[in-house]
């Protein structure tokens, strides 16, 4: 992961295990923001904050979910020179600080659905860490919904789920695919929980993101009732939902190579970077040919009119210090999509010379200035499927297919990636799998379109492990 500090994503605080976000990597955090806020709002829900604090007591009141966290909570037990009457524990999650906040505000089933969300940071006591992949202190958004019925909670659940599929392939350029957790893997206190399961490049799963289902559960322990039209009164059924700046990690372990990142068009801070070609004889020509191209890629309108497919989020590289060739390495290993050189001979030829940081393919682009907007634009558009379909076929390569335990392991062992496989559906077997291959059940996948608490049946095979009838054909792998 050196690679991310090389490009100035992050640095190494001085608290182990926690890091600084650097402008550049921030970036692409605001770009998941931007993407995924827009998305919650159309849907209905609305942003609010709640404290970074959670009383002891409000913790132990839930005790599936305080046993699942316990490992990883931070306390303070101290403030302003005092030991607190109450530990607080820095915020692992919310639930526990918001249920008695729901049970406050919800009253009757006018008040319902409620649909909050929240953008903060929180705090897990990870004893390994690894940049933006596992960290003590993290960013996320965690949505937090309450409804009348169950049915309405699992559409919300697996609505999100499908907007969290649709960013990370559309936007990201990571493919994913979408699933029910085991019960041993599923949160602490959840009646079902889905998530969205990638490939990294070094084989390794990674889950991107999750959906939770968490029935009556926490209404139950923090007493979040209704008044019901019937006139009984009743608990709220409720959702939780999460991604976090792990998603940069996938990013830059999907699509990066030996020479740095790569970034995805829709998510880079800089779509293209504009590198003059230095003449001392011929600056003013190449300065002006920078400028025009400039104008014609920044601006809101091309001059001429046309289709100019919106501006472009650009950099123009006019550092004195540095040469051509050492601005060009800087530029890849950061990733930004597309390098657009400008030399004397491209202003004569009345062109630009393009570098795609993909597959490094290099070609001449109209300088025009509509013609170079479109073409720019069309690019910026290919490179962006061609990495999705890319990241694809790279998973499709490495996902295989088991019958029997031994085939497991040894595709575990040697190979890379994920593999499918029927399992009987008992929580022995998948344990037994887990200590003696170090894989675990990524998902039970869904089938298309998803349904509720529908997934890819086993009939008809019989467990990998056991022997026994299979309930279902699962996704085995390694995984961060």
């Amino acid at each position: 992961m050196d690679v991310v500090t090389k490009a100035e994503l992050m640095d190494y605080a001085p608290i182990k295990g926690c890091m600084v976000i650097r402008p550049y990597g921030y970036a692409l955090w605001e770009a998941i923001h931007d993407g995924l806020d827009p998305r919650f709002k159309a849907t209905g829900h609305r942003n609010a904050y709640f404290p970074l604090f959670i009383p002891e007591s409000f913790l132990r009141r839930e005790a599936e979910h305080f046993e699942g966290f316990t490992p990883q909570v931070a306390w303070v037990t101290r403030g302003g020179g005092e030991d607190l009457a109450e530990p607080l524990a820095v915020r692992p999650t919310s639930e526990a600080i918001i249920g008695p906040m729901y049970a406050k505000w919800i009253q009757s089933y006018r008040d319902l659905p409620v649909l909050i969300n929240q953008w903060c940071n929180v705090v897990r006591w990870e004893k390994a860490t690894r940049p933006f992949l596992r960290t003590l202190e993290f960013l996320w958004q965690e949505g937090h919904t309450c409804h009348r019925t169950e049915e309405e909670a699992e559409a919300e659940t697996l609505t999100i789920l499908e907007i969290y599929r649709d960013f990370v392939e559309g936007t990201l350029a990571i493919p994913v695919i979408p699933g029910l957790k085991s019960e041993s893997e599923k949160f602490a206190g959840a009646l079902r929980t889905y998530s969205i399961e990638a490939l990294m490049s070094d084989g390794r799963g990674l889950q991107a993101g999750t959906c939770h289902n968490l029935g009556q559960h926490f209404a139950k322990v923090y007493d979040i009732t209704y008044l019901d039209r019937d006139g009984e009164l009743k608990y709220v059924w409720q959702s939780s939902w999460g991604v976090t700046t792990r998603l940069i990690g996938a990013v830059v372990m999907v699509h990066g190579d030996d020479r740095g990142l790569v970034l995805p068009p829709k998510i880079a801070p800089w779509q293209a970077v504009i590198v003059p070609i230095p003449s001392d004889k011929d600056a003013d020509l190449v300065s002006g040919a920078v400028a025009s191209a400039r104008e014609a890629l920044e601006g809101p309108e091309v001059p001429g009119g046309g289709s100019n497919g919106g501006a472009v989020r650009l950099r123009v590289d006019d550092r004195p210090e540095y040469t051509p060739g050492w601005k060009f390495n800087d530029w890849e290993m950061r990733g930004v999509p597309l390098r657009l050189e400008i030399g004397p001979r491209d202003a004569r030829a009345g062109q630009v010379t393009a570098v795609r940081r993909d597959t490094g393919q290099k070609m001449a682009l109209p300088a025009e200035p509509v013609a170079l907007r479109r073409a720019v634009s069309e690019l910026l558009g290919t490179i962006q499927g061609d990495l999705l379909e890319a990241a694809r076929r790279f998973r499709d390569q490495n996902t295989h297919e088991a019958d029997t335990f031994d085939q497991l392991a040894e595709i575990i062992e040697t190979k890379r990636g994920f593999v499918r496989a029927p399992w009987c559906g008992r929580a022995e077997c998948e344990a037994e799998i887990k200590e003696r291959t170090g894989a675990t059940i990524r998902c039970l996948p869904l089938p298309e379109p998803p349904g509720p608490g529908g997934r890819s049946s086993g009939r008809g095979s019989r467990c990998a492990l056991c022997g026994g009838e299979a309930r279902d054909v699962v996704y085995f792998a390694r995984a961060y």
